[in-house]
């Protein structure tokens, strides 16, 4: 997943953390474009602008201005408007062959920005997942485990501590609301704080959201299913099978790609599956390794350079110096700021806005599914993620990252608290009664808040463990022994 950087000697990664984390690229911008140039508006918004858009936080931050907005809007003299806006239907169909339905009512601009919109982010969570298999952390198995290990922790007990407070009935279907974490809020916050959270950990924090973010794509997929239609099911099937067969015949034209995804996505959205899974299938099928080596591109681009290319020779070199770079990179580089900077602000306006007042606070205060959402956020995944990860380490079957104390354990384990934008999406899948989807949002907003600020609180004051030399003649990275590994806690 990159080039190799001095962190890399020390921990369980062994990528280039800054490659990881950066969430979109700020190349330098050529002086003949507007935002290259010395024009004011370019130099004072343009050029800002972009910066801006290019820092670990900036999709966390949007996320948090969109909330802002929602819960003011709900809140306000115009929180009619708000409720209007988003059950206003929309009508999308072609004739009477194919239209976008719920229980035979139009889709709701609220629906179509879940269904919809939403399946984008999926997708990028696909290529991103796919990325960590192929070529990141996730394709070796002792680098990993420990992730996967504290994802499973960070699942298992949160889901264990929402049945306890929620109990049988209605309630009980929200048991997978507290198993998620929000990498762009997460990620975001944690960056906040710079240099005192040793970089291999920010990777270990991504690593585990990208295990996390599997756990909740099966369970959303086994568990939030209902009525089955094997026909279309079977359309699916035969879609994907059809992207597999373009994909190993190395066919390259990217709208048979896209009307192939469209069927699929239909035949989901009508089986009964719901629709983003079909985006995360995409995402998984996407190639992660580049068709060409570098010097393909060198050859082709050599006329071009020298000024003898005619048109089809610029084309050729163009595929050439794209089909270097895989389909997964260039895909996640086009879609991940739509995804960070439109659809998640948008999802979190249409779904954050619940009224807040006396009767609804008392309500939440009192209610197994607030307590329980909540709690298992914060004291699960707390609980889940370090209780895990430091018994791996233990028992010896992982290190910590480098630099990691117990201390930056139980703060990461606090910043995966943070459950934002997939526990919001699973509520509105685990109740189809408002009153408690407004409970369970309610305990989301709260955790995560309590979540963020909890974490910033241990990892403020953590200091780094020192690194520990490798052995001579080693050019693997040393593996902590469990003991020192856990007993580096002089800062806890």
């Amino acid at each position: 997943m990159g080039v190799k950087s001095p962190d890399d000697h020390y921990g369980f990664c062994r990528s280039d953390p800054e490659q990881v984390l950066t969430m979109t690229g700020t190349p330098p911008h050529p002086q003949h474009t507007w935002l290259g140039s010395d024009r004011p508006l370019a130099r004072a918004v343009g050029r800002p602008m972009m910066r801006f858009l290019g820092i670990e936080a900036a999709g966390g931050v949007l996320l948090i201005v969109a909330t802002m907005v929602a819960l003011f809007w709900a809140n306000s003299p115009w929180s009619a408007s708000y409720h209007d806006l988003w059950h206003t239907e929309i009508h999308m169909g072609i004739g009477d062959l194919v239209a976008l339905e719920h229980n035979g009512h139009p889709l709701t601009l609220g629906q179509f920005v879940n269904d919809v919109l939403m399946v984008i982010f999926f997708f990028v969570v696909g290529l991103e997942i796919k990325r960590e298999l192929v070529t990141g952390e996730l394709r070796r198995f002792r680098a990993a485990l420990l992730p996967a290990l504290a994802a499973l922790g960070g699942m298992v007990v949160p889901a264990l501590i929402y049945l306890a407070f929620a109990g049988d009935g209605e309630a009980s279907a929200g048991w997978g609301i507290p198993m998620a974490t929000d990498i762009a809020f997460a990620v975001g916050v944690v960056s906040l704080l710079g240099n005192r959270v040793p970089t291999t950990l920010k990777v270990f924090l991504l690593t585990l959201a990208i295990v996390d973010d599997i756990g909740a794509i099966l369970v959303i997929a086994l568990f939030y299913t209902s009525n089955l239609e094997p026909g279309w099911l079977f359309l699916g099937g035969v879609s994907i099978i059809g992207v597999i067969a373009m994909a190993r015949s190395r066919i390259r034209y990217a709208p048979l790609y896209v009307a192939l995804g469209i069927v699929l996505w239909y035949s989901v959205f009508m089986s009964g599956v719901h629709t983003t899974i079909a985006g995360v299938i995409m995402g998984l099928l996407a190639p992660a390794v580049p068709l060409l080596q570098g010097d393909h591109a060198s050859e082709s681009v050599g006329p071009v350079i020298a000024g003898e290319g005619d048109v089809a020779t610029v084309k050729l070199a163009k595929f050439h110096l794209s089909e270097t770079v895989p389909v997964t990179e260039r895909l996640e580089n086009l879609l991940h700021p739509v995804s960070a900077f439109l659809i998640l602000p948008v999802f979190a306006l249409a779904n954050a806005g619940i009224v807040i007042s006396g009767d609804s606070v008392g309500t939440a205060v009192s209610s197994g599914i607030s307590i329980g959402v909540a709690l298992g956020l914060v004291l699960g995944k707390l609980v889940g993620v370090s209780a895990f990860t430091l018994l791996a380490v233990r028992l010896g079957l992982c290190s910590l990252p480098a630099g990691a104390t117990t201390r930056h354990v139980v703060g990461i384990s606090a910043m995966a608290g943070i459950g934002f934008t997939v526990s919001l999406f699973i509520t509105g899948l685990a109740f189809d009664t408002p009153v408690l989807q407004d409970e369970a949002k309610i305990g989301i907003l709260v955790a995560s808040a309590v979540a963020a600020l909890l974490g910033s609180a241990i990892l403020y004051g953590a200091r780094p463990a020192g690194p520990q030399p490798a052995g001579p003649g080693s050019n693997e990275p040393p593996v902590a022994t469990p003991v020192d590994s856990v007993s580096i806690d002089r800062d806890l």
